[in-house]
């Protein structure tokens, strides 16, 4: 794959050396005329107004005026954003001039052509996917009768190759369980053609990512995702022609969409991260700051003001040296960005991605095992939140991500490599219901360098432990062997806490 990239990374290169493309941007205009009605569902407007959340101008159609005045400008807008006031469209270096002039354009952005697939393996497979049910305790919800009946999840992804005939999705096929499709790479491709089109390896991904939401296989009684009774909207955003790309612009478009129609939760294992083409577009790590992206104001705004919970991949950059940490939209501080950990002892699993330490909110949000990329652990936690939904659709976005920490197995001693750690069916099932939860955490104030930690009830044979210079940010994780019904910690240089993670019970040590 690394000789592959390097190969395209030459080609376009050279390409860009020998030719005069247009560039695509972002044209924002100043403001919107009042007098125009939303374009929503009455869905939409039910569930804002159950939520308390008022239709704004953001929900108002652009100015006509504005996009005729483009088109006398030869702009032939790609889509068109309520939520930005914005257009996108691509460019020559004149034109891109002549528009920034007009008296309407508030400004104009470059658009990062570089969406990452937070990629994951192309078998998924029983023995990769039981452990995840196991782990996020997938039989309560089971026990319950939460499947996510009556719950509507909008996936927004690469291709969907396949899906129609996959053993493990042919459930929701059979129910039409599909209410609609859009392609945003491929607009004039017809429906029937939507999941029978194989382009690159990644348009596997999207089909992936259902399973790992809703799966299940009768013949083989495996479960591979929790909403298996949810009905989808899917939308294809990105090309797979390469490791790095894909447009914002679609991935906006496909939000949009999706809200219009009154899709509440919003699954998507797409992120910006770094591309190659121009050096000086690329982003920075200091930037996956939850604001600098036009893609993560889109996923804020979608969480503030539609009521929107969008699940998002934390990204698979954590073995990077150049990058390690979290890609955007999983930056925005108000999705739920989903890490990976590993299935035996439950902290941070190599790839995944670690939340910046220069955020003022922990980032990732969870975590939850999965061995080829944290494209299957966000589908797994969109199955999960379905399910609560579903339990209790009364509940907001923000209040399913509260439940979601506040039911996983590290809170409220979370951290920015694996967030509060693993969600557990029986805590969140529980709140969501309304019921009050026995503790399982405590904290422990220490003098002097070591501890020894007495474990009496505890039964395996290794404890997963956090090393922090601070209450979120980690020095380093290790698994430490018990020996003799206790460990012995021993405090590292700038270590002010440890966090001792015995998937029951959480132990913070504060050091004096």
């Amino acid at each position: 794959m690394k000789k592959i990239v390097l190969l395209l990374f030459g080609i376009t290169l050279f390409g860009v050396g020998i030719t005069h493309a247009q560039s695509k941007y972002w044209i924002t205009l100043k403001d919107k005329p009042s007098a125009e009605k939303p374009s929503l569902s009455p869905l939409t407007l039910s569930n804002r107004q159950s939520m308390g959340l008022p239709v704004d101008e953001t929900d108002l159609p652009l100015n006509p005026a504005y996009l005729q005045a483009l088109s006398l400008q030869g702009v032939r807008p790609l889509f068109r954003s309520r939520w930005l006031n914005a257009v996108s469209a691509e460019l020559t270096a004149g034109q891109a001039q002549q528009v920034k002039a007009l008296s309407f354009v508030k400004d104009l952005l470059p658009i990062d052509q570089h969406l990452v697939i937070n990629s994951i393996d192309h078998d998924i497979t029983k023995v990769l996917m039981a452990p995840v049910m196991s782990q996020i305790q997938a039989e309560v919800f089971g026990r319950a009768g939460m499947t996510a009946k009556n719950v509507t999840i909008g996936v927004i992804d690469a291709g969907y190759f396949g899906a129609d005939s996959a053993s493990a999705l042919k459930h929701i096929f059979q129910r039409n369980g599909i209410r609609e499709v859009r392609d945003y790479v491929n607009t004039s491709r017809p429906r029937n053609a939507f999941f029978g089109s194989l382009e690159t390896l990644s348009d596997f991904h999207g089909t992936e990512v259902m399973a790992a939401i809703s799966g299940h296989d009768p013949n083989e009684n495996i479960q591979y995702g929790l909403a298996t009774d949810a009905t989808f909207y899917l939308a294809r955003t990105d090309h797979g022609a390469r490791e790095f790309r894909g447009e914002e612009d679609n991935w906006i478009a496909a939000m949009e969409w999706m809200d219009s129609l009154g899709v509440r939760i919003i699954n998507t294992s797409l992120g910006y991260a770094k591309g190659f083409t121009n050096p000086k577009e690329n982003y920075q790590p200091n930037q996956m700051d939850g604001h600098t992206s036009l893609i993560s104001k889109a996923a804020q705004l979608a969480a503030d003001k539609k009521g929107i919970l969008v699940i998002v991949s934390a990204g698979n950059e954590g073995d990077d040296r150049s990058w390690r940490i979290i890609s955007t939209p999983a930056d925005a501080q108000g999705v739920l960005a989903v890490g990976a950990t590993n299935n035996k002892v439950w902290n941070r699993i190599g790839y995944s991605s670690i939340g910046p330490e220069f955020l003022p909110y922990l980032k990732p949000n969870v975590s939850c095992f999965s061995l080829y990329g944290t494209s299957l652990s966000a589908p797994v936690i969109t199955g999960f939140a379905a399910c609560l939904m579903q339990a209790n659709p009364k509940l907001t976005n923000k209040e399913l991500i509260a439940i979601i920490e506040k039911s996983s197995h590290l809170y409220p001693y979370g951290n920015n490599y694996i967030g509060y750690g693993v969600p557990q069916a029986s805590r969140a099932l529980a709140m969501a219901k309304g019921q009050t939860l026995a503790a399982s955490a405590k904290s422990i104030k220490v003098t002097g360098k070591t501890y020894s930690l007495p474990l009496p009830d505890y039964a395996d044979v290794s404890v997963s432990v956090f090393h922090k210079k601070d209450d979120t940010r980690v020095l380093q994780q290790e698994s430490m062997r018990v020996q003799n019904g206790a460990i012995l910690l021993r405090r590292n240089h700038d270590e002010k806490r440890t966090t001792v993670d015995l998937k029951k019970e959480v132990v913070e040590i504060i050091w004096q």
